[in-house]
């Protein structure tokens, strides 16, 4: 177990006043058997009017209401919880899902829904042919597929910092030979959903004990972390970290899961004033043991 504080700033610079939209905020750490949660503390200034819900994936969404004009707006939060995801996970995979192809309960595919389906257009089927690849006959063990597969994207794309926002889709990943780690995890998420598994992409922080205190893969860029899970009967959501090549959730912190990654961006908003008015936006993560 590991005990860690996370600190999360995000900071938008206006050249001049303007009204603030709502801001959908989605910073508060996933709980679940591998992750308690001590405290979290969301500061928002200008004050706001902070309401929170569950959205359809269970996920914790604050959203912040500001009834003034401001020519800067910071949301920090300030979460401690204990980690206990171990560093070499056992998947207990159900007897029929040991050998893919195998096919989901009516339940399960029910279920899973859209989580099953590609969700980028890709009319010649590139992204297809490339995922089977990793298949290595006719009945193959799944769980090697899988790291085949996540090991596959590391190996065939570049790991790159990108602070623009939006995220590369799947095609446009391997054309280009590199990404960011959302590149990565919608690139994975994908190509298993081809391969008719069930994925969903999680957004969150990751933890490198070696260097001490740090909150995303690659370089010290200062932004958050993104990954992937599939389900496999028995085993349930296994986490995937292609950018890292890593199996299982030790050091990953997760914030929120969903179809698709544009549905768990940290923070989200709008504003209404000049068309010039937005100078500039910060992000600051630091993940570190808890003191």
């Amino acid at each position: 177990m590991v005990e860690l504080c996370i600190r999360h700033r995000t900071t938008y610079r206006y050249h001049r006043p303007v009204m603030l939209g709502r801001h959908r905020l989605m910073l508060r750490p996933r709980e679940s058997r591998d992750l308690r949660l001590i405290s979290i503390q969301i500061t928002v200034s200008p004050e706001a009017e902070v309401s929170w819900a569950h959205d359809v994936f269970g996920n914790a969404v604050a959203t912040a209401s500001f009834p003034t004009w401001a020519d800067a707006l910071t949301i920090e939060s300030t979460s401690e919880l204990d980690l206990r995801s171990p560093t070499d996970p056992v998947f207990d995979v159900a007897k029929q899902a040991v050998r893919y192809p195998f096919r989901y309960s009516d339940a399960e595919w029910t279920d899973l829904g859209a989580l099953a389906w590609p969700q980028y257009v890709d009319r010649a089927g590139r992204l297809r042919e490339w995922a089977r690849r990793f298949v290595a006959g006719r009945r193959t063990d799944t769980l090697a597929l899988l790291y085949d597969l996540s090991r596959g994207v590391s190996s065939w794309i570049s790991y790159q910092s990108r602070e623009a926002e939006g995220t590369q889709s799947p095609v446009e990943t391997l054309d280009r030979g590199w990404g960011s780690c959302r590149d990565f995890a919608v690139l994975f998420a994908e190509a298993a959903r081809c391969l008719g598994f069930g994925a969903r992409i999680v957004s969150g922080y990751l933890y490198i004990p070696e260097r001490g205190a740090q909150d995303a893969a690659g370089p010290d860029d200062g932004s958050t972390h993104a990954w992937a899970e599939v389900y496999v009967p028995g085993a349930g959501w296994i986490t995937f970290d292609p950018t890292n090549r890593s199996v299982g959730g030790a050091n990953l912190i997760p914030v929120a899961v969903a179809r698709h990654v544009g549905q768990i961006m940290p923070v989200t908003g709008s504003f209404v004033g000049m068309t010039d008015a937005f100078a500039a936006m910060d992000v600051d993560v630091s993940v570190t043991p808890r003191r």
